[in-house]
Parts: structure tokens; C-alpha cells; sequence
């Protein structure tokens, strides 16, 4: 399964970059992504975050516990999160890609690519719902970029 979404974003690259560049800060725009724990770095110095991903359809839910690193990282081009479980066992592919080219007035314009080997999260139903996740992150990640970051007062 492979489902892609594009979006224009208000720029600038390295603000939407960091948005995408770290899986902890997935759950402020992507209600897909539910929990993420940041890990200790893998041999290769690459980071590596716990990740728990949460679907509903209807009444039930369906819920996947995936150990993710950043296996691409272009700063404000590319980054490509993959799957990989260190318990010796194989496992479905997961890969979340998101590839950035400048556009038009200072905007950027995002390309996700989440893709899925395995069997759990398939069927037409369950396709759909994660289409759905993937298309609301996309509009809410626009909608977080476009108000900025919240105002702090100083004393």
C-alpha cells in the first residue's frame, strides 16, 4: 500500500523541514502518529524513536507499535523514517518520506509518501482511513505553519 499526498506550505524550507525532520513533534499535526518516544541512536548514529500508531474505524481501532529511524536525512529536501525492529525478527515495511521543493512567493511544496508491506493495515476500509490520517496531517501541518508558533510573554 502507498498512499501520497502534496501540500503547499508557507514557507520557509528549514521551519517545514523541522516539522518533518523529527518524529517527536508528529503528533502536534499527525493524529495517526500518537505516541512517540525518542530512542537511543542506533550503532550508526542514526536516530531512532518509538512510535505508536492509532487508527479508529467506527467502533473499533486498530493500534501498531513500530521502533522507526530516520534512515534519509537532506536538510530542507528529504527525510525518510523506516521501520526497523532490532529484536532479530522480520517485519512488515513501513516508510514515511517527505520531500520538499521550493515554490512559487516563498511557499514549499511537501510531497508525503507513506508506504506499507504488510497485511494488517490493508483492505479497502482500512486503506481509506489511513488515506484519511495522512490527508488531515497534511491540512494540519498547513494550518500550524500558517498561525506560527505561539506567542510567550517576558517578564
Amino acid at each position: 500500500m502507498r498512499i501520497e499526498r502534496t501540500v503547499v506550505l508557507p514557507g520557509p524550507a528549514s521551519v517545514v523541514f523541522e516539522l518533518l525532520d523529527d518524529l517527536g513533534r508528529y503528533p502536534e499535526w499527525m493524529d495517526l502518529v500518537h505516541v512517540v518516544t525518542e530512542l537511543p541512536p542506533t550503532a550508526g548514529a542514526r536516530r531512532a524513536w518509538d512510535v505508536e500508531l492509532r487508527a479508529q474505524v467506527g467502533p473499533l481501532a486498530r493500534s501498531k507499535r513500530l521502533r522507526m529511524v530516520r534512515s534519509v536525512h537532506e536538510p530542507t529536501r528529504t527525510v525518510v523514517f523506516e521501520r526497523e525492529e532490532v529484536d532479530g525478527r522480520r517485519h512488515s515495511p513501513w516508510v514515511l518520506q517527505s520531500t520538499l521543493v521550493p515554490s512559487a512567493s516563498s511557499q514549499i511544496e511537501v510531497t508525503m509518501t507513506l508506504s506499507y508491506g504488510g497485511n494488517l493495515w490493508t483492505g479497502a476500509v482500512l486503506e481509506r482511513v489511513l488515506d484519511d490520517h495522512v490527508e488531515r496531517g497534511a491540512l494540519a501541518l498547513a494550518s500550524l505553519l500558517s498561525t506560527g508558533p505561539p506567542d510567550t510573554e517576558t517578564a
